[in-house]
């Protein structure tokens, strides 16, 4: 399948007591699918992959490849601190049916760029799965270089990246390297439109989880080169992008997800929404029916 437009990085909903809430997870699926999503990601930063069990890890996946039955691509959050168990956690992805392995930079440890071509050249070779790079030097630590890229944009199990910088620079450099079965995707909500105006092929979005018929709205507008409809639609989502940045990812998406319904809050060390930042969640919490009624409208109308 095309890894383009709006993909989604779900965030897992949890219960009361720190459970899975499958309930939940399963209707934000369905909310996805209803809504446009293009793609979605499970188990990346968004959805708190350092805190699931190997178990919890596999429920997820199967249950997201179930419920979306196909009509979208699934990828897996499959990026670990060595090489050996990336490919070992990306071969449980593609068992459990997901169709493409979204493997970060690896975390912590700080590699050089060529120990990044050799990793990935490992992951995308032995790992049973379409990879897609993983640059997040804000997480990581360690920056994926576009020259480094370079070298892997030509190898036939990698087929894009995800870039979560957000300097025009950085997203010219990359769409210089685009190919024909190579996507380049922004990973940074608030500069998406620019980038895919640019030229990028889409966007993975952590806002999607909570307005999935907005941000299909502004995928399509920015893919379609329409810059002013795009910056107005980018207008109407601008204080869901500041707040959303307020405190660190998924914190402020959580508030808003449990406001609309999926699920409670998150594993320590993430704690819920500082106090502070309550009201302005309550209030955006409460106005994306209507923006998501209108983008739905609005699309329809095009």
């Amino acid at each position: 399948m095309s890894l383009s437009g709006s993909i989604t990085a779900l965030a897992t909903p949890f219960g009361t007591t720190g459970e899975l809430d499958l309930d939940a997870w399963r209707r934000l699926l369905k909310q996805q699918i209803d809504g446009g999503t293009q793609g979605v990601v499970v188990a990346g930063s968004t959805g708190e992959a350092a805190a699931l069990t190997d178990e919890e890890y596999e429920k997820l996946l199967c249950i997201a490849v179930e419920t979306i039955g196909g009509r979208i691509p699934v990828l897996a959050g499959t990026g670990q601190m060595n090489t050996a168990r990336t490919i070992a956690t990306t071969r449980r992805a593609a068992a459990c049916g997901a169709g493409h392995a979204l493997v970060v930079t690896p975390p912590y440890v700080r590699p050089t760029q060529a120990g990044l071509i050799a990793h990935y050249r490992a992951v995308a070779e032995q790992g049973d799965l379409p990879v897609v790079l993983y640059n997040v030097p804000g997480r990581t630590g360690c920056d994926l270089l576009p020259e480094t890229v370079a070298e892997l944009v030509d190898h036939p199990n990698i087929v894009g990246i995800k870039e979560a910088r957000n300097e025009p620079e950085r997203m010219d450099a990359l769409l210089a390297l685009r190919r024909p079965g190579f996507a380049v995707l922004s990973g940074d909500d608030p500069t998406a439109a620019r980038a895919m105006l640019a030229g990028a092929d889409g966007l993975i979005s952590v806002g999607s989880n909570a307005l999935p018929a907005a941000f299909r709205r502004l995928c399509d507008l920015a893919r379609a080169g329409d810059a002013a409809a795009a910056q107005a639609q980018e207008a109407l989502l601008a204080e869901f992008h500041a707040f959303l940045g307020i405190e660190s990812n998924p914190i402020p998406l959580k508030a808003l997800l449990q406001r609309l319904g999926y699920g409670e809050g998150l594993r320590l060390p993430l704690q819920a929404l500082s106090a502070a930042h309550r009201p302005l969640a309550d209030r955006l919490a409460a106005r994306i029916a209507a923006i998501e009624a209108q983008s739905s409208r609005e699309s329809v109308v095009a």
